[in-house]
């Protein structure tokens, strides 16, 4: 079954689920109500039977009062209780007792039995009958009374002669009779039950004998107290009101009245009944209505799918057809409106695929695809692949919305200088590439040159002047590839080498990629060169020149690659701050450090050791807190560890770094200037920077002499410092008139390979532990 078949037939099955789900809410509803009724019901009618019962007995009751009072009065009585003649009171009782059709008794006031029509009453009988008969109120005319298992009716009055000296008792024993009469009455079930010390002695009850095991438990678990009860047994339910009809020192009589449930339903039987053709009459007419839903809409839902279905392949040219009918006539005229909006979505994403939104030039893609077309061809081609090496700074200090428009500008002014099948490309943000077709290594040089003259233009964008920093590569077809993706590599790596040269301009050197490559491995495996072990610190030792001994070391990162063996620093750690890989080399390297002074404390070896922190650290606020827990975590003193930071790594931003600089000082940690006079900060920087050291480059070390302009600058530098209450550190010493020197213009310290060269650990300790004879300094 296709779609346009079976969406209606899910609609009229949807519309018949729905009202089904309605009408078995409304059953249940009605089920509920029906519930609470049935209930109600039955409550009321027990109250009223209970009222029947207790009215009943109360009518029998006085009539039995009114029969012992006139037997009371009696003279045939009063005569033979005078006399005293047991056997005439007996006859006397029987008859009277025999024209009332109910027992009779004749108790003296000492609760002793005189006569009576109940034979082998026991004496417990007895004087439970004295005993209720002397706590009797006179507003209470009858008594139910259990005797000797079974439950009687009993009415007293005293016999008087002219002072009471007996009681008459009239009664009749509550017996099956009773409670068929009150059956008949109420249409309830009715138990009367003595509970005599807790157990149940004598019983009549209109209930099914199956119940009365039921019957028999409830009572023995129940308190006695009136109320309503459920009764099950067998499937049968039954809803009982218990009332208290009498009690005594040791018994209660209990009147249980009960009626069963599927008997108070079957009232209601006739309305559930209806309820349900009702509900089948109405799910047939929602039938019928579905049926006829579902065939109107089949048709024109099957047209509309087979468009779908030919948008979805592509086709957005052929016209829709009209539909009938209001509920789908809407949907065609959608699709149509969709049919031509996807068309022209399609087009304009095609177009975005191959051009770039800011600019409208070809991207990456496009410019591949006319390079391949090119080279199908054979027709030389050279690539220009420009770079803009200053866009990052610009684009910090301008912000985005002036970058936007100098990459417009800059567009238009290469689109300017193409020749009729040029073209020009925006790879990435700060790239751009030209193909020239045509054209020969020569021939593309001139152009670059060309091009370097124009961009060296500024830009006006608004009120302000915008100098490109723009770097050149070039490669060409089929010189330097053959291969789109080989010569636009190829040309990037022209253009990396041209950023490093003074003029900005670079061809393709075959050998190049090899150079690359090993870049690109480099790159891949630092990230993971530290948890392969293959990271490792080289110390070199600082020679304190007012002591003359060695207290402090600086830390040097190795990387002993696997296949390229030991890389220089120089080598990979441009590759690092590069990449963005910098701040986990100097989070290894500071752990690495804590980790070794920690060893060397505990072999009573306290140094100070110095590493260097970029220009990527000092952007990190948190990175005190996290020298600070690591210096807890190794217990080593604060003051064993020492920054050293750049010149130039101040300048990216000078408040930011300045701000966590003054926290690592806040921990404790000392701080010092690294390559002091390479850099561009001033002095009145300088004075701000919360350092304790300085560090003369080495390059103003390695030639020094006594009259030579290094001299000039070396001298005033340590001068200078001394009067900002600053340490001065030299590095590169390499003989033994240098440090000389410095020592007589009062250096503080000294490192260089006269010293030792950096050394690992473990030889770094060998050689603080046994050190060769340092070059001797004159005191003199």
């Amino acid at each position: 079954m296709n779609f346009a078949t079976s969406f209606p037939v899910r609609i009229a099955g949807l519309v018949l689920l729905l009202l089904v789900a309605l009408l078995a809410a409304l059953y249940g509803v009605v089920e509920v109500a029906i519930g609470g009724a049935v209930q109600n019901q039955l409550q009321r009618e027990l109250g009223v039977g209970a009222r029947v019962v207790e009215q009943l007995l109360d009518a029998r009751g006085r009539r039995l009062h009114d029969a012992a009072q006139a037997l009371a009065a009696d003279f045939g009585v009063q005569t033979a209780l005078a006399s005293g003649d047991r056997t005439s009171l007996h006859l006397q009782l029987a008859g009277r007792g025999a024209e009332s059709n109910a027992e009779v008794l004749l108790l003296g006031l000492d609760g002793h039995l005189l006569a009576g029509t109940l034979p082998g009453m026991g004496e417990a009988a007895v004087a439970r009958l004295a005993g209720q008969l002397q706590g009797q109120a006179s507003s209470d005319p009858w008594l139910l009374l259990p005797i000797d298992g079974e439950l009687f009716l009993l009415a007293a009055a005293p016999a008087k002669a002219p002072q009471p000296i007996a009681w008459v008792v009239t009664g009749f024993a509550v017996d099956a009779a009773f409670v068929s009469q009150v059956r008949a009455l109420t249409d309830l079930e009715l138990t009367l039950v003595a509970v005599e010390q807790g157990t149940p002695n004598g019983w009549v009850s209109s209930l099914p004998s199956a119940l009365h095991g039921a019957l028999h438990r409830a009572i023995m678990a129940a308190d006695f107290a009136s109320g309503s009860r459920w009764l099950e047994q067998g499937g049968q339910r039954y809803l009982g009101t218990w009332r208290s009809l009498a009690s005594g020192p040791d018994y209660q009589v209990l009147a249980l009245l009960h009626k069963s449930l599927a008997q108070a339903e079957a009232a209601f039987a006739p309305l559930t009944r209806n309820f349900l053709l009702i509900a089948l009459a109405a799910l047939g007419v929602a039938l019928l209505g579905a049926l006829l839903l579902a065939r109107s809409l089949a048709r024109p839902l099957r047209e509309l799918v087979r468009v779908a279905e030919r948008i979805g392949q592509g086709d957005y040219q052929t016209p829709i057809a009209s539909v009938r009918g209001a509920a789908l006539g809407p949907l065609a005229q959608a699709l149509q409106g969709m049919q031509a909006g996807i068309a022209e979505r399609e087009r304009q994403l095609v177009h975005n695929a191959l051009h770039d939104p800011l600019t409208g030039l070809p991207n990456r893609a496009l410019a591949l695809e006319r390079l391949g077309s090119a080279i199908t061809a054979g027709r030389p081609t050279a690539l220009l692949y420009l770079g803009i090496a200053n866009l990052r700074s610009l684009l910090e200090n301008l912000g985005t919305a002036a970058i936007d428009l100098a990459l417009q500008q800059l567009a238009r002014r290469l689109q300017a200088t193409l020749r009729p099948g040029d073209s020009l490309a925006r790879l990435v943000s700060d790239e751009m590439l030209l193909l020239l077709e045509h054209c020969d290594n020569d021939s593309a040089v001139a152009a670059a040159d060309r091009l370097q003259q124009l961009l060296l233009k500024p830009m006006h964008i608004g009120r302000q002047r915008i100098s490109l920093d723009c770097a050149i590569g070039i490669a060409s077809f089929p010189a330097d590839g053959l291969t789109p993706d080989d010569l636009l590599r190829r040309a990037a790596i022209a253009m990396q080498d041209a950023a490093r040269q003074p003029e900005r301009l670079q061809v393709y050197q075959q050998g190049r990629d090899a150079a690359h490559q090993r870049q690109v491995g480099l790159v891949r495996d630092l990230q993971h060169a530290a948890e392969r072990g293959e990271l490792l610190l080289h110390y070199q030792p600082k020679l304190d020149l007012r002591e003359g001994r060695v207290s402090a070391a600086e830390a040097l990162l190795r990387w002993n690659h696997p296949q390229f063996g030991l890389v220089a620093p120089s080598e990979f750690i441009p590759l690092a701050e590069r990449t963005g890989s910098i701040q986990s080399l100097t989070a290894w390297v500071i752990a690495e450090v804590l980790r070794q002074l920690q060893e060397w404390n505990g072999r009573a070896l306290h140094l100070q050791v110095a590493l260097n922190i970029c220009a990527e650290d000092l952007r990190s606020l948190e990175l005190a807190e996290r020298v600070a827990a690591l210096l807890a975590r190794h217990a080593v003193a604060a003051g064993q560890l020492l920054f050293e930071i750049t010149e130039s790594a101040m300048m990216d931003n000078p408040e930011q770094a300045l701000e966590v600089l003054q926290r690592l000082r806040a921990c404790g940690i000392r701080l010092a200037v690294d390559d002091f006079g390479t850099g561009y900060s001033s002095l009145a920087q300088l004075k701000r920077m919360p350092v304790q050291e300085l560090k003369i480059d080495q390059s103003f070390i390695r030639e020094l002499s006594e009259h030579g302009d290094d001299a000039v600058i070396v001298r005033s530098t340590i001068d200078m410092c001394h009067s900002l209450g600053l340490k001065v550190v030299a590095e590169g010493i390499e003989s033994p008139a240098v440090l000389e020197l410095l020592r007589l213009w009062q250096c503080d310290s000294v490192q260089g390979d006269l010293l030792s060269p950096p050394l690992a650990a473990a030889a770094f300790e060998q050689w603080l532990r046994q050190p060769p004879a340092l070059p001797r300094l004159d005191s003199s």
